[in-house]
């Protein structure tokens, strides 16, 4: 039970393992976490760097994390933490999963293997076999906004994609309250370039990125029915998007530009204060004044994401557009965001404040 007041629910202090923590996503979990009032880092582990110091491949860390990798053990892990993150590609997070779930800790996934309530959907777009299909049933999808009474009282949580992130929240009020319809939706999305993970690729070589902006796995990225899965929800009907995604030459950012055809009748008017009031009192979505949109320079660094929108009355489409930072509320702040929740601490723990400006 609780220890000292606003601590965690289990514990005085939290002891926290990030699995996978030298990636883009763990090395962000590791830094927002290291700050943390209520959290020891107890354990970080790398495949690629175990038994090095982490400040050794993230120098910006030095003097503030002064702990050395160490190789996977599930059940080492999961006996030394109280919550266990992993940020890891897609198929490798069920043995922690597992572990985590023999001794009765937290787990938060920042990976694809728990996001859908459907392990055939999870094998027909990433090409695996789901190894945990028995604990899908137990996974709460970890978008706050929308989800959070859930993932107060889940022990698995798993944490949204970056691109999804940006989609189902612009998209979310109109969906809620029916006022679109549903097989108009498309979702033109542009990432910075740490999306792609830390891992070397032709891709995103420097000439490749640098002055160049381009679409890629046009019509069969594994985000889209992880899109379409929580859209349905919201809609409470099956829900079919287009969605594309951009690689463009930034570090991070992501911004979402949302197209979708309003209903007859629709009040037009009363868009701007129908997301307004959804959101207000939500400490990290930003509904910005008419007139004004989203950019992704304006949230780096930050776990807000800003949403505007225009009404374009000659094609009677509502164009939403959302910003997040890819690592932060599309990856670590949101894990650390579903954490906070998950321990009955203040929401904002670690993460309040505005992002870095240039």
């Amino acid at each position: 039970m609780a220890g000292k007041e606003g601590k965690c629910c289990f514990v005085a202090e939290i002891n926290v393992g990030i699995v996978g923590a030298t990636g883009y996503a763990g090395a962000e979990l590791v830094r927002l976490l290291a700050g943390h009032p209520a959290v020891n880092l107890a354990v970080l582990t790398s495949q690629s760097y175990a038994g090095q110091a982490f400040w050794e491949v993230y120098p910006h860390l030095y003097g503030y994390v002064d702990m050395v990798t160490e190789e996977l053990d599930p059940d080492l892990l999961a006996e030394r933490c109280d919550v266990v993150f992993t940020a890891l590609p897609h198929g490798h997070a069920v043995a922690v999963a597992r572990a985590v779930k023999s001794r009765g800790k937290k787990f938060i996934d920042l990976g694809a293997d728990f996001r859908f309530t459907s392990a055939e959907t999870y094998q027909q777009w990433y090409k695996v076999e789901h190894t945990g299909a028995d604990l899908l049933g137990e996974a709460v999808y970890g978008l706050p906004e929308l989800q959070r009474e859930k993932i107060r009282g889940a022990w698995l949580v798993a944490n949204p994609g970056c691109y999804p992130t940006g989609a189902i929240l612009g998209l979310a009020p109109l969906l809620r309250t029916g006022l679109i319809e549903t097989d108009s939706i498309i979702i033109d999305s542009k990432s910075g370039v740490s999306g792609a993970g830390r891992g070397l690729s032709l891709n995103t070589h420097y000439c490749e990125v640098n002055e160049n902006i381009k679409a890629y796995n046009v019509a069969r990225h594994r985000h889209t029915p992880e899109i379409e899965q929580m859209l349905s929800a919201l809609a409470g009907q099956p829900v079919t998007i287009s969605f594309t995604p951009h690689l463009t030459p930034m570090n991070r950012g992501i911004l979402s530009t949302i197209y979708a055809r309003l209903k007859d009748g629709a009040d037009v008017g009363g868009l701007p204060e129908l997301y307004r009031r959804f959101y207000e009192h939500e400490p990290f979505v930003r509904v910005l004044p008419p007139g004004m949109l989203p950019g992704t320079r304006a949230v780096a660094g930050s776990n807000h994401c800003d949403i505007g929108l225009v009404y374009d009355p000659r094609t009677r489409r509502v164009v939403v557009v959302t910003a997040i930072d890819n690592l932060i509320k599309g990856a670590a702040g949101q894990a650390v965001q579903n954490m906070n929740i998950i321990c009955h601490l203040p929401e904002s723990t670690a993460l309040a404040g505005p992002g870095l400006y240039p």
